[in-house]
């Protein structure tokens, strides 16, 4: 039987770090999870265990570190840059780096206390090959909500339906988005909270026939806005409410007690592609569909 060594990339996976700039009496702080994979001239560690291509993944965890010190973090786009055009440039066997960086948020108290704010979590997915470089930045966890402003009816029903159609509903979701970028010399910033901004207020203010009609207004409307998005992917869970019978206890119920259903739940996914993007390459390397 005859087969081959396929792609293959290789790092240190969910490096956490935390950093404090101290500078005045009101000190700044980023929490950062991030990870690195290196591809390139490797199949000699894999055929016979020859090691000297392997740029260690303890090393990138130090690179990491140093980095950080070196300079400033700043935006985590930039960061995910720098290591990743490092490490493409300091080693001669390694063709390429993926560095996935997740932030996370924290709500300041007073000049050097904080507390730790939702779950959301803002991320940036950079790919460096050779002299090229894409990035796909996003979020995900974002928790939205609208009490009314919602419907689904319409659907083709058979002996297995039980779900009642519904003019006036509670729509809830966590949001996860990934966009590409065009291009790497942006206010990343300033674009993060554009983005932001778009898709909160497309949400609440689409009234939405169904989630797929709301996800879908809500990556246009970013394509529209942004001429640095190519592209937009959107996963939304439908995080059900259902109307909780009262009856039994002689009570009525117009919509205002609910049941908060963790699972299961309808997961809604799609993307939104600007007709005159940019070839993708290697933006989506190794990254799941959304």
């Amino acid at each position: 039987m005859a087969y081959s060594l396929g792609p293959n990339q290789y790092g240190k996976a969910e490096v956490r770090m935390v950093t404090v700039s101290r500078s005045g009496s009101t000190h700044s702080l980023q929490d950062l999870t991030v990870s690195t994979a290196l591809r390139g001239s490797l199949a000699a560690t894999h055929l016979t265990g020859d090691n000297s291509d392997v740029v260690a993944t303890d090393t990138q965890k130090n690179t990491v570190f140093a980095f950080a010190k070196e300079e400033p973090v700043g935006e985590i786009e930039d960061f995910a840059l720098r290591l990743g055009r490092h490490f493409v440039s300091s080693f001669s066997q390694i063709t390429g780096a993926r560095v996935l960086i997740d932030s996370h948020g924290w709500d300041r108290i007073n000049q050097h206390s904080f507390s730790r704010g939702s779950s959301e979590v803002r991320t940036t997915a950079v790919t460096v090959s050779g002299d090229q470089h894409w990035v796909v930045s996003g979020l995900r966890d974002l928790v939205v909500l609208k009490t009314t402003g919602s419907e689904f009816h319409g659907y083709p029903k058979d002996k297995y339906t039980t779900l009642p159609e519904t003019s006036d509903r509670i729509l809830a979701t966590a949001v996860t988005a990934r966009w590409r970028y065009q291009g790497s010399s942006l206010d990343w910033s300033a674009s993060f909270s554009a983005i932001r901004s778009i898709l909160l207020t497309t949400f609440a203010e689409k009234h939405s026939l169904s989630l797929q009609q709301t996800l879908y207004a809500m990556g246009a409307a970013v394509v529209e806005a942004r001429p640095e998005v190519a592209e937009i992917r959107l996963s939304m869970p439908n995080k059900h409410h259902f109307v909780v019978d009262l009856s039994p206890f002689g009570l009525e119920n117009d919509n205002e007690v609910f049941y908060a259903a963790d699972r299961p739940y309808g997961l809604i996914e799609g993307s939104v592609i600007r007709d005159d993007a940019e070839d993708a390459g290697l933006a989506w390397y190794s990254l799941p569909m959304f």
